[in-house]
């Protein structure tokens, strides 16, 4: 399949674009605003000439933040056009970028399905000086369209798996064109960068510049604050665990091994976070079924010594949750999803937890692993085992926790090369 069909099949796939769209609406209302941004119609007015960022997702728009924050440090004089594709996204890009200091600076909405013309209208609107797209959201009529305009296209922080590879290979007619107009593929690890060499990128394209997540830093005042809100609660010297971004078929594994941690610790307390906001009332009514008493994080009200879950239903706070647990529990892994970013615990010295489906995160699981940070459950019976020997073993804890840190701090350095590798192609524009 070349580019010509695929684009002729999205045009007549677009009546099934629209169900889609209406089904996920039926979950989340956000998805039925601002439909016209999806086929660049009602944009609003951007400064152009700087730079365009993709992160389709949540996951990759935390993923792309130190790299914003630290282009908008160097070329302060350019705007930055972040986009995505899902309401959660979006949601999260507005708040990390709400302080007054961004303000006029960085500029937002939904990224256009991948037709030309509406890709050209995207472009015509930002001219971007450079677009940079996170890990592997690759749209042929995009990359097409900026080839045309001399616009120079990377992808950040790139990874893709074997999986994914054998997916794209399949349409090599239309990957190694796409793949042959990119300027840059910063990919994580060598075998991935292989991977793009062999569906058809130039080698002079791609570089190993590793994965940016290991750069995250944490913010003394939000340890500072984590530890306010516990002695708030009275509970500095009460167990607390959390499982953060777990999808359907995991929050029932959770509760259950929450009830079970009950029966040895009554003071027991579980921050439970599902990954999708359309998801955070069906999981509170969960709780409730289970007879256990919740607190919405969203009430705004203190947890009490009667409180056994507090339900973490707000967006943007994943990482100060994370710093009121003791040990944590990185969801997406126990039901065939891939796992989430496994190194956001491990940079806030939290023994890690997580099932076994990792494949969107090999490396980084490996690297967990070996060094001794990361533990494998199959279920929520055996996650109730290892969250109860961590609790009895605080030595094996705190190696856990050193070892996850000793981990990050020897993969950084990622940002910097990916933001040398950008510089480049900014001054050959």
């Amino acid at each position: 399949m070349n580019r010509l069909l695929y684009t002729l099949l999205f045009h007549l796939g677009l009546p099934l674009v629209a169900v889609r769209l209406a089904l996920r609406a039926r979950k989340a209302s956000a998805y039925a605003s601002r439909i016209s941004e999806r086929f660049s119609f009602g944009l609003p007015t951007f400064k152009p000439g700087g730079i365009w960022v993709h992160a389709v997702s949540v996951g990759e728009s935390i993923a792309a933040t130190p790299m914003i924050k630290a282009l908008m440090a160097r070329y302060p004089d350019l705007p930055i056009t972040i986009t995505c594709m899902t309401p959660t996204g979006s949601e999260r890009i507005q708040a990390i970028f709400a302080a007054p200091e961004y303000q006029g600076r960085v500029q937002h909405c939904y990224l256009a399905y991948d037709l030309p013309w509406a890709a050209a209208r995207f472009l015509d609107r930002v001219q971007p000086k450079l677009a940079v797209i996170m890990e592997t959201e690759l749209w042929p009529n995009h990359i097409n369209q900026c080839a045309k305009r001399g616009i120079p296209v990377a992808l950040a922080n790139a990874r893709l798996s074997e999986r994914s590879a054998r997916g794209y290979g399949r349409f090599s007619k239309l990957t190694a064109p796409m793949l042959a107009q990119m300027s840059l593929i910063a990919a994580q690890t060598p075998v991935e960068a292989e991977r793009f060499r062999s569906l058809g990128a130039r080698d002079d394209c791609v570089e190993v510049t590793g994965s940016i997540k290991y750069d995250l830093t944490i913010d003394p005042a939000l340890l500072e604050r984590a530890h306010a809100l516990r002695s708030e609660w009275a509970a500095l010297e009460r167990p607390v665990w959390i499982a953060a971004s777990t999808h359907e078929g995991e929050d029932e594994q959770v509760i259950a091994a929450h009830r079970q941690l009950l029966q040895q610790w009554p003071d027991a307390l579980l921050i439970l976070v599902p990954r999708h906001p359309e998801r955070f009332n069906a999981v509170f009514e969960q709780i409730k079924a289970a007879g256990l008493q919740v607190q919405r994080r969203s009430a705004g009200e203190p947890v009490s010594e009667g409180h056994q879950v507090l339900l973490g239903d707000t967006m943007g706070e994943l990482l100060f949750l994370y710093a009121l647990a003791d040990i944590a529990f990185v969801g997406g892994s126990l039901v065939a999803n891939g796992g989430h970013n496994l190194l956001e615990p491990a940079a806030l010295r939290k023994p890690v937890l997580s099932g076994p489906y990792l494949f969107n995160f090999l490396e980084i699981a490996n690297q967990l692993r070996e060094a001794g940070a990361l533990l494998e459950v199959n279920n929520g019976a055996e996650l109730a085992r290892q969250v109860a020997l961590l609790w009895q073993s605080p030595q094996q804890a705190q190696d856990m926790r050193e070892a996850g840190l000793a981990v990050m701090q020897a993969n950084q350095g990622a940002l910097e090369r990916l933001l040398t590798a950008l510089g480049h192609l900014l001054k050959a524009e």
